[in-house]
């Protein structure tokens, strides 16, 4: 860990909070999946020794939402709700609106509950043109919330789309969790229906399975994020929050559970051919991105590498998402694919060996 990531973490370990306890472990724990990857190695593209193509007119530009992305990446959902996350969200922003990137804000219950923590998620100031994701835990729905809290989480932020996460599995090693996912589909549904924007549905961190996938589209939901295990597990940053031994061994026991990213990409592309997907979970170069995009996503989430960047500065943020762009544009010249909708049709891309159903 950084000299600088250290002075942010003892700033947020007076802060007992959740949010603050959350943001303090993925400094400074090792969080990621311990037995699964993302599955991306499993994947290599076939090299183009003649791609016919200039370099400097490949474009990684595509439209989400009605909105232009300069590159196909959304900084995926972390944190908000107590101070030190302000300049973090501020930093992200900053850095989206300055390369053309999409963002999400982390859960914004802790708004809802509490105007006085609103300011922590309100970056628009900071990112006038971006395509912004507010974004609340699915569940909520089932304890009270409903179609005018999720109409709030849009309004505190002016929004462009609403997150709904699913985290069945963390819920159930959360301090104080929500377990109740009963009947939670057709609420979901209702909040697609009657919300002023779209709704996407994402995992945390444990991939969506093709059955799952069938079940939102039928809801009608605008887009499905994967995020699929590989990266940061979060039922390894609940282990470290947990009460007594036996609750962390569960815990522990789980940092091989969940669909691979890759795998769950395959998953809900084929459930739902049409549907704009988000592939999230693990990615973090450039050749990741243009594999998660091969195999069927429409764009990806990066969280962890810019959130830890974000600590730092805005110059490290920048530097992050400049080279995950430099890779990307190298990968597509090197398999002759000018544009995203090449590389997403490209069949230069081969399985090495057959992933684990």
């Amino acid at each position: 860990m950084r000299s600088d990531d250290s002075s942010v973490s003892k700033k947020i370990k007076m802060n007992h909070t959740r949010k603050g306890e959350h943001l303090r472990i993925s400094i400074d724990k090792d969080v990621q999946f311990k037995n699964l990857t993302t599955g991306f190695e499993n994947y290599s593209f076939i090299h183009q020794a003649l791609p016919e193509l200039d370099l400097e007119e490949i474009s990684t530009s595509m439209q989400l939402f009605g909105k232009h992305l300069r590159i196909p990446i959304i900084i995926s959902s972390m944190t908000g709700g107590i101070r030190e996350a302000r300049q973090i969200n501020l930093t992200l922003a900053r850095a989206a609106q300055s390369k053309g990137l999409a963002m999400g804000v982390g859960s914004q219950r802790t708004a809802i509950d509490n105007k006085e923590v609103e300011y922590t998620y309100q970056v628009r100031s900071a990112a006038p043109d971006i395509l912004l994701f507010a974004n609340l835990g699915a569940v909520q729905l089932n304890y009270g919330y409903g179609l005018s809290e999720c109409q709030r989480a849009v309004d505190m932020i002016d929004a462009d789309g609403l997150i709904l996460h699913l985290n069945p599995l963390q819920e159930t090693f959360q301090i104080g969790g929500n377990y109740n996912f009963a009947g939670l589909l057709e609420k979901i549904g209702a909040v697609c229906n009657g919300l002023s924007v779209p709704v996407v549905v994402k995992e945390v961190g444990w991939g969506i399975s093709g059955d799952v996938a069938l079940k939102l589209l039928k809801i009608k939901v605008s887009a499905i994020d994967v995020a699929g295990s590989g990266g940061t597990s979060w039922s390894e940053i609940e282990k470290f929050r947990a009460n007594g031994k036996t609750a962390r061994n569960v815990a522990e026991s789980f940092n091989g559970w969940g669909i691979s990213t890759s795998e769950s990409i395959r998953m809900v592309r084929r459930a739902a051919p049409d549907l704009p997907l988000i592939a999230s979970g693990g990615i973090r170069t450039g050749i990741d991105v243009a594999k998660a995009i091969a195999l069927g996503a429409d764009a990806v989430g990066i969280a962890m590498p810019l959130f830890k960047a974000a600590i730092r500065s805005f110059k490290s943020v920048v530097r992050i998402i400049e080279e995950i762009e430099m890779g990307l544009r190298i990968a597509m010249f090197c398999i002759g694919a000018g544009d995203i909708s090449k590389l997403k049709s490209t069949p230069h891309l081969i399985q090495r060996r057959q992933d684990i159903r």
